[in-house]
């Protein structure tokens, strides 16, 4: 097995590194389930159907499409251009500007709801969350989600486990997610909800979608190809019809503006 640690690289090394995997992570990773989306309803206090909706890091178009079928107006913000490639090819019909969180490239107070899907931990919190305020309508809203693997699952954990001795660090820092790490400086007041879903796939499918997460997608391809090699054996061992049942607890991160804003 690979020696445990991973190469040293820049969080914007990172941040970039999925557009040279952009069919891979739209093929595999992981979409989100109905009642997330109903669970944004519930928290603000509306439908989403006729909502001005931006959806920002949208990647190659995954929550984008799924607020679609809600009924929300959607214009997506996608800074890769590997990844608004895919975007395009998979909506052509939605526009995608180019830009980031820490400066939207979008008019002030022109939305009633900002998403971040998997991608708010790419954008610098203190310019982030006064740009979000600043696009929002009065009484808008800033949800952001993530799916985490659900740890408490036995197979689940002992994977990351392994994984966090591959890349000398604690993965597990990494999924507490809460109001603190999403705006330190306390500007804005998240409600925070928790959705268990799973899905079944193929053992590949499951090994691509490990793969198409940054912490692989730097390091080598020799490395990563060693690394998936050993992983799907021990995969295996647990489901050896080579069906994977993946579970996820998708973490949502809501907060609403004054209304008088």
């Amino acid at each position: 097995m690979t020696t445990p640690g991973a190469d040293k690289v820049t969080h914007t090394a990172r941040a970039h590194s999925f557009n040279a995997a952009a069919a891979q992570y739209a093929a595999h990773r992981p979409s989100y389930p109905p009642v997330l989306f109903d669970t944004v309803e519930e928290l603000i206090g509306r439908p989403l159907a006729g909502a001005r909706v931006a959806d920002v890091g949208a990647g190659t178009g995954m929550a984008t499409a799924l607020l679609l079928a809600r009924g929300a107006d959607v214009v997506a913000v996608e800074p890769g251009a590997g990844m608004a490639a895919e975007f395009r090819r998979a909506l052509p019909g939605v526009p995608v500007v180019r830009g980031d969180g820490n400066a939207l490239p979008l008019a002030g107070r022109g939305v009633d709801l900002i998403t971040y899907a998997q991608s708010w931990h790419w954008t610098d919190p203190a310019r982030a969350v006064p740009e979000a305020v600043r696009v929002l309508r009065p009484g808008g809203a800033l949800a952001l989600w993530w799916n985490t693997s659900a740890v408490d699952v036995p197979w689940i954990a002992e994977a990351s486990a392994r994984a966090g001795r591959h890349f000398g660090r604690d993965l597990s820092a990494e999924r507490d997610l809460d109001a603190r790490t999403a705006d330190p400086s306390g500007r804005l007041r998240f409600r925070r909800r928790t959705v268990r879903w799973s899905r079944r796939v193929p053992v590949d499918a499951h090994l691509a979608n490990l793969g198409s997460h940054s912490l692989f997608l730097v390091q080598s391809a020799e490395r990563t190809a060693a690394y998936l090699a050993e992983e799907r054996a021990h995969v295996l061992d647990v489901f050896p019809d080579g069906v994977v049942e993946e579970t996820y607890d998708v973490v949502l991160l809501l907060a609403s503006t004054p209304t008088d804003a």
